[in-house]
This record gives C-alpha cells, sequence and structure tokens, in this order.
C-alpha cells in the first residue's frame, strides 16, 4: 500500500505546484461565480484564496476529487501500484498505448517517484512561505 500512496501523493502534488504556480501568471477571464458577481480576477492567488471561494465551489471541488480517487484512479491488487487500469500510462488518462519496454517503463516510474517526492517538498515549501510571510510570489520575483 505504501508505494501505492506515494505515487498518489506524488501525482496530486505535482498537479498542487503547477496550480500554485500557474495563477501568479493567468487567470481564466470571466466570473468564478456569476451569482455573488465573482470574477476569477477577483480571487488572490496562495492561501488567501480559501476564504474568497464560496462553499459551493468547494463541495464541487470534494465531489471531483472522489470521483477521480474512486473511479478512475481505483487501486487493482493484481497490478502494479500507480498502475490505474482507466488511468492510462503513468496516471494520464487516455495516454498513447500499452508501455511494452519493461525498462523504459521502469525508468519512467523511477522519474515520476523522483520527481513527485520533489513535488511534495515544493508544495510545502511554498504553502510555509505564504502562510509566514503572506505571499509567495516573491519566489518568482514578481
Amino acid at each position: 500500500r505504501r508505494p501505492e500512496v506515494e505515487i498518489k501523493h506524488g501525482r496530486v502534488a505535482m498537479f498542487a505546484t503547477m496550480g500554485y504556480i500557474v495563477p501568479e501568471y493567468f487567470k481564466f477571464p470571466g466570473y468564478l461565480s456569476p451569482s455573488l458577481g465573482l470574477k476569477f480576477a477577483d480571487v488572490p492567488n496562495g492561501l488567501a484564496a480559501i476564504s474568497k471561494v464560496p462553499g459551493l465551489g468547494w463541495a464541487q471541488w470534494f465531489i471531483f476529487c472522489g470521483l477521480v480517487d474512486f473511479g478512475l484512479y481505483r487501486a487493482d491488487p493484481a497490478r502494479a501500484p500507480g498502475d490505474y487500469a482507466n488511468g492510462g500510462i503513468l496516471g494520464v488518462p487516455n495516454a498513447s498505448g500499452p508501455m511494452s519496454d519493461e525498462e523504459g517503463r521502469k525508468k519512467k516510474l523511477n522519474s515520476e517517484l523522483a520527481n513527485g517526492r520533489l513535488a511534495m517538498v515544493a508544495i510545502m515549501g511554498m504553502l510555509f512561505q505564504n502562510g509566514t510571510m503572506g505571499d509567495a510570489s516573491s519566489m518568482w520575483g514578481l
């Protein structure tokens, strides 16, 4: 169970790291919540965004994450850790074809594991800096 959990947490941390950096440079146009008049541009970056997103927005995220976790990335004891039947190659849905080269697959899985570990440290560092300094934009020179 531990290798599977480490791979899954690494994948989540890689998405979280990208999700933390991208809003510093790009925000969607339009409204996050038209009924509340809340635009994407009005939502601050980092931890300050937690208090600005409406409750139903958080409910949508929890439902989406639950569906992905329990539907798309369902663990199968007959398969290797992190190898999901619906997940495609290296957890990417709709990825191209099976990877028949065992040595190449092992190298890519080791790279994914190392990048996932780095992303776990990176997102914790960004959250810590944002929590203590109040802003994370100084990391990217903004």
